[in-house]
C-alpha cells in the first residue's frame, strides 16, 4: 500500500467513519462484559454544533473509545431534546414569517407545523457530531419526545401525582411574556441593569397632604391594593388609619402598617401591589388586600391600565413618567441598579405573575441526591469545589413548578370533569381518566368527550431528568435486559451551568424510581470562550463554525487543540493556534510512521548496542507514561492525560527514540530493530486512538494487512508491566550529556558530520549504560572516562561530571579564549548582584521564600557556569 505524503484528513475521516459504522463497531448489546455506559447530554433537536457541544462530545468520544480498548462493552447512547420553549419559539418565528399566528391555530395544527420542523432540523446536530468522529450507538438514537419516551413521562408524573408529591396550585411563578410561559426559578438569570427610581406622590385622602413612595416601576401603580407603613416609624405615625389616594387611577387604598418595611429603604414606605410581586403578594396575603393583575399575557397593560391598555410595560413606563410629571405626582428620579430577572431562553425581562400551576414537592425527594454527593461519595463530581455549589442549590431547593404554557411538549396528563380547580384526574391514558373521572363523579355514562385535558405541557427538563432510565425503558419495564445490563450508567459529562436544572434533578429521579445512582462520575467541562473572556455565543459573532475547523485543521486537529487546553471545570479561552497545533501534531505523527516505514529492513545485520538500549528505555518509559496516564484518567484529568501521550510520542518516541535507531544515511535498519520500532509505533497509536480515532486508524491499517477484526478501535489498550525507572534517569542524564555536546557544535560551528572526541571525568560514578547512544546521537569517534582534566579542550558539565572536547584545527584558540574571558566578566558581574541581594538582611527578611528559591538557584547556577568556563580557559591556555 503506497504511503501518501501528507496526511489527507478529509478522505481519510470519511473512510474510516464509514467503515466502523459498516462494521457495527459502536453498536453495543449485551453480554458477558463489564458494561461502561455514557448517555449524551441531549442537545436541544433544532440545534447546531457549537463549540460547547464539541468539547464535551470530544471527551465522552474519548472515555467511550478508551473503554472499548480497555475490554469494556461500551455504549453511548445519543439522542436530542425536544426543547419546549427554543423549539416552539422558533416555529412561532418561522409560522410568523410566512403570515401565520400562532394563535389562529389549534393545538393539532401547530403541533402538525412543529413536528414537520423537527423533521426537517432534528438529525442535523447529531449527522454533525458524526463529522467530529463520535462514536455513539447510533442504533440506540433517542428523542425525547419518541412514543415510549412520552409514555415514561407521563408515567412518572401520574406516580408522583399518585403519591401526593405533584399538586396543582394559585402562585406568584416566574412569567417569560416572550414565550408566554411560566419559568421555574433556575430558567431565570439576573443582570444587573442601570434603571430609574421614581418617587411618586399619593395624595392623603380628605386633607392636602402626600406621601412619597420610591419605586422602579410606576407602570403598575394601577395594582396598587395599599401602602404600607412601619409601626414603628415616628415619622408616619398621623397616618395610621388613613387612605391614600393613587396617582392617574384615583382609586382609594389603606394604609397598612407590617414590620416587612425597610425603613432605611426609599422614603420608608412602599406601595403594595399584590398581583406583581413576591413579597407584595405575601403581604398582600396577610393583610386580606385586594389582587388585581394589570397585565396581559405578553407584558403589555389590560383594561386595568385605562388609557394605557394594549401597549408594552415599558412603553408605558416612559409615557407615564411624563404624566405623572405634568399633573405634579412625580417628585424626582434617582438613576438606581437594579437586578432584573431575564429569561435564559428568550432574554426577555421576568414578569412576577399569578397563575394556576403544578408543582412538584421537592424537600423529601432531594435528602438522597444530598446524601450521595455529599456524604456517602457513591456519585463524585469533577473538580470536587462544584459540591459547594450543588449544596447551596439542594439545601435551598423550594418545589419545582413544571407546568408550561406551551403546546410543543408533554401535555400534562391531568383531565377535567367539571368547571371547578379541583374537579380533575390524573392518569396516563384518556381511558383510565374516563374510569377514574366516572368514579369521582358517579356518573357511570361519563365519556371521553365530557373531559378536558390540561392544555399546558411540562417542563422540558421533567423529561431530561429521566434520561438516563428512560433511554434503557427503565421506567417503563424496569425488568428488561438493557436495563438491568446498562443501568447505572459510568459517567456523565456536562457543563457546570446544568448541574441543578439536569444533573441534580437526573440523581433525585434515580433514587426515586431505582433506589439507585444514576451514574458515578460527573466530569463538569469549563465554557469554551474567546481570548476576550466571552462566552462564545452567536449573537456576539464571537463563535467559529466547529465545521470549517474541523475542515482546516481535522477532526483529529481540532479534537487534540481542544482537549490540549480543557482542564476540567475552567473555561477555556479559545484560540484557533490550539486547532493548528493539533494539525502540527497530525503531522509529526504522520512522518514518523513514514520515516519508520521508508527504512530499508536487513536480516543479516546484528543489531546495534544503541538500538538495543533505545528500545528498553522507550519501553520503560512507554510504562511509566501509561501509570501516569491511567492516574490522570482516574481524576478525570483528561487534559493531563492527552499532555502526557503527546510528549511521549513527540518529545520521547519522535525526537529521541527515532533518533537513537534510525540508521545511518542510505544504510538498512536491523529486523530486530524495526520490528520492536513498529511495536512500539503501535502502542503509541492505541493511547492516541481515543484522542485521534482518524490518523491512528489510518497508520494503524498502512502498517500491515489487517482484518476487520484487527481493526484499531476494537483493539486492546497496551498492557501495564513493571519497569526499571533507573532506566529512565540514567536516559536524562545522558540526555543532557548529548544535549551538551550539541551545544558545543553550534556554538563552535563544528558540523555533525565531522566526528568528534569525547572525554569526561565521571566524578557523579554516573551509569555508562547509555555510552553508545551518547556516541551515536553525539557522533563521537570515541568516549573516553580520564581521572584529569584534559588541556587545550572545550568543556561542559553535566550535574558533577566534566565533559571535554580536544579542539581541532577548526576552532580559532585566541578567539575562543576572548570569548571566553568575556562570558566570564559578564557571568561574575551577574553573580556579584544576585549576592549583594542575597547580603541585604533587609531583603532577605522580606523577600517571599519562593523569590528566595529563585535568587539562590541564580546564584548557583552562576557559580557553576564560572567555574566550567575557567576550566574551559584553564585547558584552553
Amino acid at each position: 500500500m503506497t504511503i501518501p505524503a501528507q496526511f489527507d484528513a478529509k478522505s481519510v475521516e470519511q473512510k474510516w467513519y464509514s467503515y466502523w459504522m459498516e462494521n457495527n463497531y459502536f453498536h453495543s448489546e449485551p453480554d458477558h462484559r463489564t458494561p461502561y455506559t455514557i448517555t449524551i447530554p441531549p442537545p436541544n433537536v433544532t440545534g447546531v454544533l457549537h463549540m460547547g457541544h464539541m468539547l464535551n462530545n470530544t471527551i465522552q468520544d474519548v472515555l467511550i473509545r478508551r473503554a472499548r480498548l480497555k475490554g469494556f462493552n461500551a455504549c453511548w447512547v445519543p439522542g436530542t431534546d425536544h426543547a419546549s420553549i427554543a423549539t416552539e419559539a422558533k416555529v412561532v418565528a418561522k409560522l410568523k414569517a410566512e403570515g401565520i399566528n400562532k394563535n389562529d391555530l389549534s393545538r393539532e395544527e401547530f403541533l402538525e407545523h412543529a413536528w414537520d420542523w423537527t423533521h426537517k432540523y432534528g438529525g442535523v446536530i447529531l449527522d454533525q457530531l458524526k463529522k467530529l468522529g463520535a462514536s455513539c450507538d447510533w442504533e440506540r438514537t433517542k428523542f425525547t419526545m419518541d412514543p415510549d419516551m412520552s409514555a415514561s413521562v407521563i408515567r412518572s408524573f401520574v406516580d408522583l401525582y399518585n403519591k401526593g408529591m405533584i399538586y396543582r396550585g394559585y402562585r406568584m411563578v416566574n412569567w417569560d411574556p416572550e414565550a408566554k410561559t411560566t419559568l421555574s426559578d433556575e430558567e431565570v438569570i439576573f443582570e444587573e441593569r442601570q434603571g430609574k427610581l421614581y418617587f411618586l406622590k399619593y395624595q392623603i385622602e380628605g386633607s392636602n397632604d402626600f406621601l412619597t413612595i420610591a419605586t422602579t416601576r410606576p407602570e403598575t401603580i394601577f395594582g396598587d391594593t395599599a401602602i404600607c407603613i412601619n409601626p414603628n416609624d415616628e415619622r408616619f405615625t398621623h397616618l395610621k388609619g388613613k387612605k391614600a389616594i393613587v396617582p392617574i387611577a384615583g382609586r382609594v387604598i389603606p394604609i397598612i402598617e407590617d414590620e416587612y418595611v425597610d425603613v432605611e429603604f426609599g422614603t420608608g414606605c412602599l406601595k403594595v401591589t399584590p398581583a406583581h410581586d413576591m413579597n407584595d403578594k405575601t403581604l398582600g396575603d396577610k393583610h386580606n388586600l385586594e389582587v388585581i393583575d394589570i397585565f396581559n399575557e405578553d407584558a403589555t397593560l389590560n383594561s386595568f391600565g385605562l388609557h394605557y391598555a394594549g401597549k408594552d410595560r415599558f412603553v408605558v413606563r416612559e409615557e407615564i413618567e411624563k404624566e405623572l410629571e405634568a399633573n405634579g405626582s412625580l417628585a424626582k428620579t434617582e438613576i438606581h441598579l437594579n437586578k432584573v430577572g431575564t429569561s435564559e431562553r428568550t432574554k426577555a425581562v421576568i414578569e412576577p405573575r399569578l397563575s394556576d400551576q403544578w408543582f412538584l414537592k421537592m424537600d423529601e425527594l432531594v435528602k438522597p441526591a444530598i446524601k450521595a454527593v455529599l456524604e456517602t461519595e457513591e456519585i463524585k463530581l469533577y473538580p470536587k469545589r462544584f459540591e459547594n455549589t450543588y449544596r447551596h442549590w439542594l439545601e435551598n431547593i423550594r418545589d419545582w413548578n413544571i407546568s408550561r404554557q406551551l403546546w410543543w411538549g408533554h401535555r400534562i396528563p391531568a383531565f377535567f370533569y367539571g368547571d371547578g380547580k379541583e374537579d380533575f384526574v390524573v392518569a396516563e391514558t384518556m381511558e383510565d381518566a374516563v374510569v377514574l373521572a366516572q368514579k369521582a363523579t358517579g356518573k357511570a355514562d361519563l365519556k371521553a368527550e365530557d373531559l378536558r385535558q390540561d392544555v399546558d405541557a411540562l417542563d422540558t427538563w421533567f423529561s431530561a431528568w429521566l434520561w438516563p432510565m428512560s433511554v434503557f425503558g427503565g421506567i417503563m419495564e424496569p425488568e428488561n435486559k438493557d436495563f438491568k445490563y446498562y443501568y447505572p450508567t459510568n459517567d456523565l459529562v456536562t457543563g457546570p451551568d446544568i448541574l441543578f436544572f439536569w444533573v441534580a434533578r437526573m440523581i433525585i429521579a434515580g433514587y426515586e424510581y431505582t433506589g439507585e445512582k444514576p451514574f458515578t462520575n460527573v466530569y463538569l467541562t469549563g465554557l469554551v470562550r474567546d481570548k476576550q473572556r466571552r462566552k462564545m455565543s452567536k449573537s456576539l459573532g464571537n463563535s467559529p463554525d466547529p465545521l470549517d475547523l474541523i475542515d482546516n485543521f481535522s477532526a483529529d486537529g481540532v479534537r487534540v487543540g481542544l482537549l490540549l487546553s480543557a482542564s476540567a471545570g475552567n473555561d477555556i479561552l479559545f484560540d484557533e493556534e490550539m486547532c493548528s497545533q493539533g494539525k502540527a501534531f497530525t503531522n509529526k505523527v504522520w512522518n514518523a510512521f513514514r520515516l519508520i516505514k521508508g527504512w530499508e529492513v536487513s536480516d543479516t545485520i546484528p543489531q546495534p548496542e544503541s538500538s538495543k538500549v533505545a528500545i528498553e528505555w522507550f519501553e520503560a518509559k512507554l510504562q511509566q507514561t501509561l501509570v501516569e496516564i491511567e492516574d490522570h484518567f482516574e481524576k478525570y484529568r483528561i487534559s493531563d492525560a492527552l499532555m502526557a501521550i503527546y510528549k511521549l510520542v513527540w518529545d520521547d518516541f519522535c525526537s529521541w527514540f527515532l533518533e537513537m535507531i534510525k540508521p545511518a544515511y542510505q544504510s538498512p535498519i536491523d529486523r530486530k530493530t524495526l520490528t520492536k520500532a513498529i511495536e512500539m509505533l503501535e502502542s503509541n497509536l492505541k493511547l492516541l486512538h481515543p484522542f485521534m480515532p482518524f490518523l491512528t486508524e489510518e497508520i494503524w491499517q498502512h502498517i500491515t494487512e489487517r482484518t476487520t477484526e484487527q481493526a484499531l478501535i476494537i483493539s486492546t489498550w497496551p498492557e501495564s508491566k513493571s519497569f526499571d525507572a533507573k532506566l529512565i534517569t540514567d536516559f536524562d542524564f545522558a540526555a543532557e550529556v548529548i544535549s551538551g555536546i550539541r551545544t558545543i557544535r553550534k556554538e563552535k560551528n563544528i558540523p555533525f558530520k565531522d566526528a568528534i572526541e569525547l572525554k569526561a571525568i565521571n566524578n557523579d560514578n554516573s551509569s555508562t549504560y547509555f555510552d553508545a547512544v551518547i556516541t551515536k546521537l553525539g557522533n563521537l569517534s570515541s568516549l573516553e572516562y580520564v581521572s584529569e582534566a584534559v588541556t587545550g579542550a572545550l568543556t561542559f558539565r553535566a550535574k558533577s561530571n566534566e565533559y571535554f572536547v580536544p579542539i581541532s584545527g577548526s576552532v580559532d584558540v585566541e578567539e575562543e579564549i576572548a570569548k571566553l574571558s568575556e562570558e566570564l566578566k559578564y557571568t561574575q558581574g551577574f553573580l556579584k548582584s544576585v549576592q549583594a541581594k542575597l547580603s541585604n538582611e533587609k531583603f532577605v527578611n522580606n523577600a517571599p521564600e519562593k523569590v528566595l528559591e529563585i535568587e539562590r538557584k541564580k546564584e548557583a547556577d552562576a557559580l557553576a557556569k564560572i567555574a566550567t568556563i575557567e576550566q574551559s580557559l584553564a585547558s584552553l591556555k
